[in-house]
């Protein structure tokens, strides 16, 4: 075929007729694409917005300013002894029945029963708390009046951050007790601290999620310490040892099968053998431990052995070609090479871990848990249960209780991302 012919062939109709229609086909799938992206970020973003709005009242509470008489009848103590020395004596005094009082002084007019609980009611059940500590900070203001900030009731704090709307769901008799309080400059909001550094309650203006962190942060070390040896040797014997038989054949099919198996059956397994043959505790970080390290193991042998793949075959050649024995070219040459890869896979393996809510329901996490564990063998929460818990409740106040520890979830996830990536390049070759 002569150039010329190919030029007529090319420049002919039927020719640009179809390179029209790739042209078309092309830029419809661009466009396509693009327009998937976008919906997936604008979807993300409306996720993450959503959360956030809702979440971000979980860390700004309600306070009232009470002027309490600290009368010295109401603190019981030995004749003599004095003040400072009996803090096991004023811890014990009536403050909730002192935080009323200064209530009753405020609103004198309230003499119906009713009336006076739902008064009362305006103040959160940890205000006597709040006041304990201030008098235990201080003994000898005992016999003045102090000016305190007490945390208020979770409704009293909804009303608030509402705009003083939605007082039929208030109350109309509190929502006027609360806009007087307001107007009288004794509310305030500020920085909620007890929604990071206490555990759970039963009240929502008082609970907090230091208590599942901590709880996450034991579990996951128990599966750190199990993955991280057993996962990366298992890949070398695998990819850099073992004889291809059928035996091994078998492995891997099962490895990469229990990759893919629902968490809940792991669930189940930890239930069956931790709990029930080796009678481990019951919610403990230690089985929950255990139990997702059976879950992520798979994960990260598998991504163990793809980093080990990647090695260039020369790298290994070179160093038996030197004299290196087996052992040694894995441990002084392929591992570091192929470290960055087994690094990340261990890192998301571990991230998959920290949300995972199902295997820990199956062994008991989900248990009402108020104190800080200390270890491994105490009674604990994880965050993602304990974001479950908070979702199933039925006050509206755990609403953004519930948000909120999503988004502390969602922090966690992001910075064990980012420590993936940074790990990545930080011990990433180049060649």
């Amino acid at each position: 075929m002569t150039e010329k012919s190919r030029e007529d062939r090319w420049s002919s109709p039927q020719m640009q007729s179809r390179l029209r229609r790739r042209r078309r086909a092309e830029a419809s799938f661009r466009w396509l694409g693009t327009l998937a992206i976008g919906f997936a970020l604008g979807s993300l973003g409306l996720l993450i917005g959503t959360v956030a709005l809702r979440g971000a009242g979980a860390f700004v509470g309600t306070e009232v300013l009470l002027d309490v008489e600290l009368v010295p009848s109401a603190f019981e103590r030995p004749a003599g002894l004095a003040y400072e020395k009996s803090q096991d004596l004023l811890a014990k005094a009536d403050y909730r029945g002192l935080v009323r009082t200064s209530l009753r002084s405020l609103f004198p007019d309230v003499t119906k029963r009713r009336d006076r609980r739902e008064r009362d009611a305006l103040m959160s059940r940890g205000a006597g708390s709040a006041l304990r500590d201030e008098v235990l900070r201080d003994p000898s203001r005992i016999g003045e009046t102090i000016s305190v900030w007490l945390p208020a009731d979770d409704e009293f704090d909804l009303y608030r951050k509402s705009g003083w709307e939605a007082a039929d769901r208030f109350g109309e008799a509190k929502a006027a007790w609360a806009m007087a309080l307001d107007r009288d400059g004794r509310v305030r909001s500020r920085l909620n601290t007890t929604f990071l550094t206490s555990g759970d309650s039963r009240e929502p203006e008082l609970a907090g999620i230091w208590g599942a962190l901590v709880g996450s942060f034991w579990t996951l070390t128990v599966t750190l310490v199990l993955v991280l040896p057993l996962g990366v040797a298992s890949a070398v014997y695998l990819e850099e040892f073992a004889v291809r038989n059928r035996w091994t054949e078998m492995i891997e099919v099962n490895i990469n099968n229990l990759a893919a198996v629902p968490s809940i059956v792991f669930g189940l397994l930890g239930l069956a053998f931790f709990l029930g043959v080796m009678n481990l505790p019951r919610s403990a970080p230690l089985v929950g431990g255990l139990t997702l390290a059976l879950m992520t193991l798979p994960t990260i042998i598998i991504t163990s052995r793809v980093s080990i793949q990647a090695v260039s075959p020369s790298i290994r050649q070179a160093a038996l070609g030197v004299g290196a024995s087996p052992l040694q070219v894995v441990a002084h040459h392929v591992l570091p090479v192929a470290m960055p890869g087994v690094l990340t896979g261990t890192i998301i393996g571990m991230a998959r871990a920290l949300g995972e809510t199902a295997p820990l329901l199956m062994i008991g996490m989900v248990a009402f848990v108020v104190d800080i564990p200390a270890g491994f063998t105490d009674a604990a929460t994880a965050l993602p249960v304990q974001i479950f818990l908070w979702a199933d409740s039925p006050e509206r106040a755990f609403v953004e209780k519930t948000s909120g520890a999503i988004l502390v979830l969602l922090a966690f996830l992001i910075v064990m991302n980012g420590t993936a990536i940074g790990l990545r390049r930080r011990f990433e070759k180049r060649w």
